[in-house]
């Protein structure tokens, strides 16, 4: 009897590590959809950050699947349908109701340009890095990009923006942006991943530091933050590749794949969701997975 009880509270306990990950995932599609209603109510400021909420609980749930052991081929296929909708379509209307409602045209393509390139390079990410970033995402990370067009608004309502650069033609500016951005996420531009963090290692302590500064300017002065750092992350990104060679040639070692990392919390291992289900009945266990992208 006891054991019978004992076996019930650790399904009840693994059902809800399981769903853990996948809670912040719909947390992240819910931000998605609050920020297409704010841009629908003509609330762009309000859009543009939940956008970056998204964004944040994007990050979290492959790091919460990793550090539970509970990423799965599911968990992956949720996120990168989620990612589509918070930084592509999300993003892409923003853009639309920004600069191109009033254009009776073909100007609201770029938006379209932009979503179609959001998902074919989270269709392409899941094949080639199978749902997890290695060394290097492949291409431009999608969140990076949705977040990228999300905090212009912001950046835009700043003192500095609208002293120094509000006379520019941003109408074209953001809609050659969003073309740029679309081709860079379909790629073949490395861009480095966010540095695990840790106290074990120097580097695992240098990683915990920039972080640390990080969050601690994105709480004081987010409006110019977001907007800048993403600039700074995509134009680095590729004028490293141009000046190191990345576009025609891979280093010693593909950047793509795995390293050793002393900071690792471990693979993940197989779910069986058969103990889940109605009694009697087995599915096999999903493959291996690390859920989101960090993300793609």
């Amino acid at each position: 009897m006891k054991l019978e009880r004992g076996h019930r509270r650790h399904q009840t306990l693994q059902r809800g590590v399981i769903i853990l990950p996948s809670a912040f995932t719909l947390g992240n599609l819910f931000f998605g959809i609050y920020a297409l209603i704010a841009a629908s109510r003509g609330d762009f400021l309000w859009a543009g950050w939940f956008i970056i909420f998204a964004g944040v609980l994007d990050m979290l749930d492959g790091r919460v699947a990793r550090f539970t052991r509970t990423g799965s081929a599911f968990g992956a296929e949720l996120d990168s349908l989620v990612d589509a909708i918070s930084f592509g379509v999300a993003p892409g209307f923003i853009m639309y109701e920004l600069f191109f409602a009033g254009d009776v045209g073909w100007s609201w393509t770029l938006s379209y340009v932009y979503i179609t390139a959001v998902v074919v390079r989270l269709a392409r990410y899941n094949i080639e890095q199978g749902g997890e970033a290695k060394r290097y995402f492949h291409g431009l990370p999608s969140p990076s990009a949705g977040m990228t067009l999300a905090s212009y608004y912001p950046f835009s309502q700043t003192t500095f923006f609208q002293t120094y650069l509000s006379d520019l033609p941003w109408q074209q500016i953001m809609g050659v942006g969003m073309v740029l951005l679309g081709v860079l996420m379909v790629s073949h531009v490395p861009y480095a991943k966010v540095g695990k963090i840790g106290l074990r290692t120097p580097r695992g302590i240098l990683n915990t530091v920039v972080a640390l500064a990080a969050l601690f300017l994105a709480i004081a002065v987010p409006q110019y933050y977001f907007f800048t750092v993403l600039l700074l992350y995509i134009t680095w990104g590729l004028v490293k590749s141009v000046l190191i060679g990345f576009l025609d040639r891979l280093p010693g070692g593909d950047p793509l794949m795995d390293e050793d990392d002393e900071d690792s919390l471990g693979g993940t291992r197989d779910l069986d969701y058969g103990e889940l289900g109605p009694r009697g009945r087995s599915q096999p266990p999903l493959a291996n997975h690390e859920g989101m992208e960090d993300h793609a």
